[in-house]
């Protein structure tokens, strides 16, 4: 119990700090571009800052955990999903189904999955995994998409390098291979007078992301379209509830884990859509609406499934 109070507690900060955004822009301190502004000084310095001191730091194979084949098969089962739907029923383009496919399928791993980890779990570096799996492979995948449905044309070439654009996805690569040095060598290979301005920056990214999250949110009013909300509402049961039900299955009956192992697996799945989606929808001026409301219902009903898990599996 007080480990889910704790983890309840991250809950309020995160929201705190989403408040003192949407006070900001309702004060119109820092302007008009204000959210502009912290959007793309968190996606191009201060998240690689903060990818790469998170996983420099972490033991290799804490990195490279076997939850990951969990974690992954979940998240692709709902993004498949998501996908369907959206063929079926909403008929987005391809830039909205990409952010709605984010929607479904990517974890808050870090300002709510690391308390998490932490507080219930016991073990902040279960969320390495995660951070990795996204980081490497779903990132620069939904971003390659974006850039190429919002440029309207696409090359082999262009695709091909579509990795040397991704600011976070190089800072994860560098983080891998520096904890992967440091294992070998048997110590931590940056030293501090790099290493603490790296960190430092990178601890200015949740706020950032959070904050410009809270701005979006002054004078807008959530779940108008109709279109929108049934997308909004099944992005939220597929991230909240599908996805911890698909990850119960996988762990249970595929890598057959027990105790601990499983009980983490489930909690991780039921984190709610991370802020980087939104990010990622302002970067490319794409699903705006659909990333906020996601994320917003989503991070609000997060806390009831994480509770339930807890008491079911804990």
């Amino acid at each position: 119990m007080a480990g889910l109070l704790s983890a309840m507690q991250g809950f309020c900060v995160i929201g705190i700090v989403i408040l003192a955004g949407y006070v900001a822009a309702r004060m119109r301190i820092g302007g008009s571009s204000a959210q502009m502004v912290l959007n793309r000084f968190s996606f191009f310095v201060c998240s690689p800052c903060l990818m790469f001191a998170i996983l420099s730091k972490e033991p290799i194979f804490d990195i490279f955990h076997s939850s990951i084949v969990v974690a992954f098969l979940s998240a692709m089962a709902v993004g498949a999903i998501f996908l369907v739907l959206n063929r079926l029923f909403f008929h987005m383009g391809a830039a909205d189904a990409t952010i709605g496919a984010l929607n479904s399928l990517y974890l808050n791993s870090n300002n709510i999955g690391l308390p998490i980890a932490t507080y219930i779990l016991g073990n902040p570096a279960l969320v390495a995994p995660i951070l990795v799996m996204q980081q490497a492979l779903f990132t620069p995948v939904g971003l390659t998409v974006l850039d190429v449905a919002t440029k309207g044309e696409a090359s082999a070439r262009e695709i091909a390098r579509q990795p040397l654009h991704q600011p976070m996805l190089i800072a994860s690569v560098l983080g891998i291979v520096v904890a992967a040095v440091s294992d070998r060598v048997g110590r931590f290979i940056v030293p501090d007078f790099l290493f603490d301005p790296i960190d430092m920056i990178g601890d200015a990214a949740v706020p950032m992301i959070l904050m410009a999250f809270g701005m979006s949110l002054h004078g807008a009013r959530p779940m108008q379209s109709r279109t929108d909300r049934n997308a909004t509402i099944t992005v939220t049961v597929l991230k909240n509830i599908v996805m911890p039900l698909v990850a119960f299955l996988l762990a249970y009956f595929l890598m057959g884990f027990r105790g601990p192992t499983l009980y983490a697996c489930v909690v991780l799945a039921a984190l709610p859509t991370g802020q980087n989606v939104y990010n990622y929808a302002a970067r490319y001026n794409v699903g705006l609406t659909f990333a906020r409301d996601g994320i917003l219902l989503s991070t609000l009903t997060s806390p009831i499934v994480i509770a339930l898990v807890a008491v079911l599996l804990g």
